[in-house]
């Protein structure tokens, strides 16, 4: 796992945080996460019980609107969209769908789309956002942790966001306040929570 910036397990038992690397090593790898994660640490305690990881992702692509994958032609009574990368055509129909209705989207083929719509329908298509690759991976990394937890610990506070993540498990009801718990494990990693 040398593609981390930081990568610890902390772990009252030896054997067992031996374990848990091993574990969060496979999942972060079969995950397709080591990618994106920069820093994780995770403390596990089974006496308490308690399961905490916290980490850092690198920087994400930004925002994937409909100008960055295809090429548009707005006329006054119609606008014709040429799809460049078909990985998005999907989300796009579905947006487009909802937002004009299934009637007035013809596709005429795989990569065309036309639509007999006004201009000023047509003004804010080219920025359209259709893909988020930061709600993705919140998903696949809350996924992933869920997958790393002990069975059984599902009390939980998670949190992604400006590239800091946590995820908090435990059996028994979880402190109000964690954020010390947090920050401590924020602090071992060189980060502030």
């Amino acid at each position: 796992m040398g593609a981390l910036d930081y990568f610890e397990v902390e772990c009252p038992e030896p054997l067992g945080g031996e374990y848990y690397q091993r574990i969060v090593s496979t999942v972060l790898l079969d995950h397709d996460l080591v990618r994106v994660v920069a820093k994780i640490h995770v403390f596990i305690d089974p006496s308490v019980p308690i399961f905490v990881a916290t980490g850092t992702t690198r920087k994400l692509p930004g925002l994937v609107t409909v100008r960055d994958f295809s090429d548009l032609n707005i006329e006054d009574h119609k606008v014709t969209i040429s799809i460049a990368n078909e990985a998005y055509l999907a989300p796009l129909l579905k947006i487009l769908w909802d937002k004009f209705g299934q009637a007035r989207v013809d596709q005429p083929d795989r990569l065309t789309i036309i639509m007999p719509i006004e201009r000023n329908e047509s003004e804010n298509l080219p920025d359209m956002v259709v893909s988020d690759p930061g709600e993705a991976l919140y998903k696949d990394l809350i996924y992933a942790l869920q997958t790393i937890a002990p069975e059984g610990f599902k009390v939980r506070r998670q949190y992604y966001g400006n590239g800091k993540f946590y995820y908090v498990a435990s059996e028994n009801t979880l402190d109000e306040d964690i954020t010390p718990l947090l920050s401590e494990k924020f602090r071992l990693m060189g980060e502030s929570l």
